[in-house]
């Protein structure tokens, strides 16, 4: 297929090629969403929807890219990438004769639009509001109160253009990562600001379950008519923790064509899952069809940078309610941050406690003082000892290894990894040295092991996978 010269055709199977080496995941979140077209110029350029999204492909995508597009293209052109901000309305790289219609590049199922163009603004509406108070949403969850780092830019992106009610939206639109990190709070976020801008508009926020458990009553009472036109009707649907409907016949089918219903009188349609939606085996095919029809953004595992901004935000809206004064010492917040290496949930949790035993004295804790008081409230009781013995028997049995294959010379990526995990989790649960965790995984250099620790530190918040792993083996180690 060499020689050939439309750019769509061209974009198109380059884009086939690129998402079989990249994975489902990454294509769905940052390539799918782009569209090539012409700038002002006339070279060919790649418009991702945001800034985030134009250094993700800069930075994993654009050299491999350029060579698929090579390979194919017998003008030898090149493509650069920019972010939708920097470009305007760039035309489309295809020229039409006159009176045809030009096409979108379509790449996966998800057809890249022109820019959108900025909501109208509306005055905020009390009615609005409570009507969506009435919904079941926590008022404190806004785009105000998320707090923003590397693992969650291009999701909150997204989240503040949906909420925008931007023409030329991903529909649906699917948030997907780790519980605990967010995804929730990006869901409130944009029921509140969507009815903030249009008091109008008929904003509808269900859990999976809430869903599950409303049109099962429904059936029961015969009113599964009302039920359906009460969501049919919506101009926005916000849907949490799909993952929950799985293995459920019934609901799922009332699902989709509830979906199918809005899709196509163009309503909103915004999901959550703690997986993709190619990821959600117990969901039927159609069903799990349509949920990767439009734009997968994931909310990655945070690091430990946003953990800290995480704790210091939750602290000054405890200071702002009178809970705490003062301002927490860095390295507390470090400690701490240290000591919940779990979802951002129980991160929250553990400050709520600090500033509950600390109050007025916050400004004057010390690391170790905080480490007392928090010992036995953190880990209802005295705190269990963890050993490098148990962290390896552990790791080994999540990854169907022996203990053996960790302290081993094998280097395959199936035990490295695993390896690597364990090294962090001792440094993260135990008080041994870098040469001592060195010594007990079969008398290994520290420098290794350093190596181990900040490998999985580096990939927790860009490989989900990763951070599930550690999550899981967090919660056994505590169990």
């Amino acid at each position: 297929m060499t020689g050939m010269t439309d750019p769509d055709r061209i974009w198109t199977e380059a884009a086939g090629r690129l998402k079989t080496e990249i994975g489902d995941g990454p294509f769905s979140s940052y390539i799918a969403p782009s569209a090539v077209r012409l700038d002002a110029s006339g070279n060919l350029i790649l418009v991702t929807p945001t800034a985030y999204a134009r250094d993700w492909v800069r930075k994993n995508a654009l050299r491999r890219m350029n060579e698929l597009w090579l390979g194919l293209d017998g003008l030898s052109r090149r493509l650069d990438v920019r972010c939708r901000a920097e470009v305007g309305s760039p035309a489309p790289a295809t020229a039409f004769p006159a009176g045809e219609a030009p096409r979108l590049a379509s790449v996966g199922g998800v057809v890249a639009p022109a820019m959108a163009s900025a909501a109208s603004s509306f005055a905020p509406s009390t009615d609005g509001a409570r009507a969506v108070r009435a919904a079941g949403l926590q008022e404190r969850l806004t785009f105000d109160s998320f707090v923003e780092g590397q693992g969650n830019a291009f999701a909150l992106a997204i989240a503040r253009q949906v909420a925008s009610w931007a023409d030329g939206h991903f529909n649906p639109v699917f948030f997907c990562g780790p519980y605990g990190y967010g995804k929730t709070h990006l869901l409130n976020a944009i029921a509140w600001e969507a009815q903030r801008l249009r008091p109008d508009a008929k904003v509808v926020y269900l859990t999976a379950e809430r869903f599950l458990s409303t049109f099962v009553r429904a059936m029961q009472d015969r009113s599964t008519a009302a039920f359906k036109e009460s969501l049919r009707s919506a101009d926005m649907l916000l849907l949490d923790d799909v993952q929950f409907v799985g293995g459920k016949t019934s609901t799922q089918e009332e699902l989709l064509s509830t979906l199918t219903a809005l899709i196509e009188d163009g309503k909103r349609i915004v999901l959550s899952a703690d997986r993709a939606p190619t990821a959600l085996t117990d969901v039927e095919p159609r069903l799990r069809s349509h949920l990767s029809a439009g734009l997968t953004c994931p909310v990655e595992a945070a690091d430990r940078n946003l953990k800290i901004a995480v704790a210091q935000s939750r602290l000054h809206a405890l200071a702002r309610l009178g809970v705490v004064t003062g301002e927490a010492r860095t390295d507390v917040l470090e400690h701490l941050v240290d000591r919940t290496p779990g979802s951002m949930r129980e991160l929250e949790g553990a400050v709520n406690t600090l500033a509950a035993v600390a109050g007025a004295r916050l400004s004057t804790l010390g690391v170790d003082e905080a480490q007392s008081l928090l010992g036995v409230a953190l880990r209802g009781g005295p705190e269990r000892r963890i050993t490098v013995d148990e962290i390896q028997k552990t790791v080994a049995d999540h990854f169907n290894l022996k203990q053996a294959d960790l302290l081993s010379e094998r280097r395959t990526r199936a035990i490295a990894r695993p390896r690597q995990i364990a090294m962090y989790l001792c440094k993260q649960h135990t008080t041994r040295s870098y040469p001592d965790i060195g010594r007990r995984f079969g008398g290994r250099d520290h420098t290794t092991v350093l190596h181990g620790v900040r490998k999985i530190e580096e990939l927790m918040p860009k490989e989900e996978q990763i951070a599930r792993d550690v999550e899981a083996l967090t919660r056994k180690l505590r169990g």
